[in-house]
């Protein structure tokens, strides 16, 4: 028997202890904005790591976030020495447990099984995900399966809210790991890998007019609404269909009352871009608009927050033996470009990439949120291959 077949007939083994547990992680609701709704998450999983032997931390946050966890193996000091003496000596897994989700979803939106489909708040963005982790290491450890490069692990907390806190923490560890494995959900039923993300930006332009009765003396008055609608203008414009650069006026505020020269307007931009030189292009152009109309000013904040994540040569390679794992597995996958970011927009500014590892299904942040369930083994043993494939430093290195 190979070892390929060996990790997935053991994780077939082991599917409806999969659920089990993944059907505690949703029955914890954990919105981003609600820190104390995080802690019963954290201390499960902090059990499921000590049950691997691993050691765990808990990281405090410093705004008004949950915390996050950070969980490495327990392991003897001379191999520590060894390993702290490589170039690169870890992989990452990372993950995230709050969601989109209010507190009381599960009352309108219950947990809820049909055949090969499990719907619930979460399930498949991203606890699912979190239960990968933690059966791959299970496996490695069932099966006597010793990885190379170590594996650690860290779960944040404020990811739906752009990871406002952990960022700090993500690119401390993504700079010195060999590669990071991404555990957000795959892209559709298609099971396809997220080789390529779009980066985000958010904007807020505010226009400061002045007032004046729009029938008495309107001539006195400077419209900040008429500033706005120019301003709207020149933000459309900077989309490009061909380069994948999107710039989206979401929302707009201004005016006091019908008979006043408005006195100030603000708009909301979201920005998507495939490409750092078009992030660079849209934020500059942004920054620097200035106003049309006379006696008025603009005050413009924001920045692109996550770079986009692309199509680097070391990410190139970590899909490529993704890609020949699973052909070892005896399934195919395929790889896209995701329209949203995570994590791995962060990670793969440091190291080699690889995104969109968790479960199959489809409904992210939707009430059809859902994952397939004969599809969660198959996933956790490409999963549990890939730890145990040796350092790609060292192979970029030789060529």
């Amino acid at each position: 028997m190979s070892g390929a077949t060996a990790i997935r007939d053991y994780l077939d083994s082991e599917t409806e202890a999969m659920i089990e547990l993944l059907e505690q992680f949703v029955s914890i609701e954990t919105p981003s904005d609600m820190p104390e709704s995080q802690r019963p998450m954290l201390e499960l999983l902090t059990r499921s790591f000590a049950d691997l032997n691993f050691r765990t931390i808990r990281l405090p946050a410093r705004r008004l976030y949950g915390g996050h966890l950070y969980a490495h193996p327990r392991v003897s000091p001379a191999r520590r020495r060894k390993a702290a003496r490589a170039e690169r000596n870890w992989q990452l897994l990372l993950g995230h447990c709050d969601t989109v989700w209010r507190l009381g979803t599960l009352e309108r939106m219950p947990l809820a099984r049909e055949g090969d489909v499990l719907r619930g708040p979460g399930v498949y963005d991203m606890k699912a995900g979190l239960v990968e982790i933690i059966f791959a290491l299970k496996a490695l450890a069932a099966l006597g399966l010793e990885p190379q490069v170590e594996p650690i692990v860290f779960i944040n907390s404020d990811e739906e809210v752009g990871s406002r806190e952990s960022t700090r923490y993500i690119r401390a560890l993504a700079r010195g790991a060999d590669r990071a494995l991404v555990m957000e959900p795959s892209l559709g039923i298609g099971g396809k890998l997220k080789t390529a993300r779009k980066g985000v930006g958010r904007f807020v332009v505010k226009v400061i007019g002045k007032a004046a009765h729009s029938g008495l003396d309107p001539t006195a008055g400077a419209s900040a609404i008429l500033e706005l609608s120019h301003v709207i203008q020149k933000l459309f414009a900077l989309n490009d269909a061909t380069s994948g650069a999107s710039v989206n006026v979401g929302v707009i505020d201004g005016g006091v009352r019908a008979n006043v020269v408005a006195p100030e307007s603000s708009a909301i931009v979201d920005v998507r871009v495939a490409n750092q030189k078009d992030a660079d292009r849209i934020e500059s152009a942004i920054l620097s608009l200035e106003a049309e109309t006379p006696g008025v000013t603009l005050e413009i904040s924001g920045s692109i927050g996550r770079p986009p994540l692309e199509h680097t040569a070391a990410n190139r390679q970590l899909w490529r033996i993704a890609s020949n794992l699973a052909r070892e597995l005896e399934f195919e996958i395929d790889e896209a470009m995701a329209g949203g970011a995570s994590d791995g927009n962060t990670t793969s500014l440091y190291t080699a990439t690889l995104d969109g590892l968790g479960a199959v299904g489809d409904g992210a942040h939707a009430d059809h949120e859902h994952i397939l369930v004969s599809q969660l083994p198959q996933r956790c043993a490409l999963l549990t291959t890939l730890l145990l494939e040796g350092p790609l430093t060292r192979r970029r290195l030789d060529k």
